[in-house]
């Protein structure tokens, strides 16, 4: 039998966040701020003909929380509502909380449970050197991945240090 042979060395690095992103706003505002002032120094490429931005939206995934709770204030049930984009996540959290029926079928009162609503977004990066890599961000951290070239994770590092959320 013929033996594997490693053609690659790629590398991972998390930084976990001291205090989780606030809320839904200020994570797509961060990740939209990402694509739109480049802060990596990524570059434009074509990929099978067509052209490719430096940095893009490779996955998304947004969760919402909805808990429900008894007259006592005990929680008799929950809600979890995953979406692909933060317009989706919005308007499908107001139809479950505006949704008597389900509340009245699960025994309790809607509310929000923001604080264990969850985020996340891969960001698709081309560097200058041709290497491409993603930079995933999280509610509670940030990860980058399938780099070689350590002055990827140093861009990146530098990017996170100067913003005072992501300490």
């Amino acid at each position: 039998m013929a033996d594997f042979i490693q053609t690659t060395n790629t590398k991972s690095a998390v930084r976990d966040l001291s205090i989780p992103i606030a809320d839904i706003t200020a994570f797509d505002a961060l990740v939209q701020d990402i694509i739109d002032t480049n802060p990596f120094g990524c570059t434009a490429y074509t990929e099978k003909g067509v052209a490719i931005d430096p940095v893009t939206r490779s996955q998304e995934r947004y969760d919402a929380k909805i808990v429900y709770e008894n007259l006592e204030a005990d929680t008799v049930g929950d809600v979890s509502v995953q979406v692909a984009s933060v317009t989706a996540f919005g308007t499908v959290a107001s139809h479950v909380m505006d949704d008597d029926t389900l509340a009245t079928a699960i025994g309790g009162t809607q509310s929000r449970d923001t604080g264990k609503d969850s985020f996340y977004c891969k960001l698709k990066c081309h560097d200058a050197n041709s290497e491409i890599y993603y930079v995933t961000l999280s509610r509670d951290r940030i990860r980058v991945s399938s780099y070689t070239d350590d002055a990827i994770c140093a861009a990146v590092e530098t990017w996170a240090d100067g913003k005072p959320a992501l300490g």
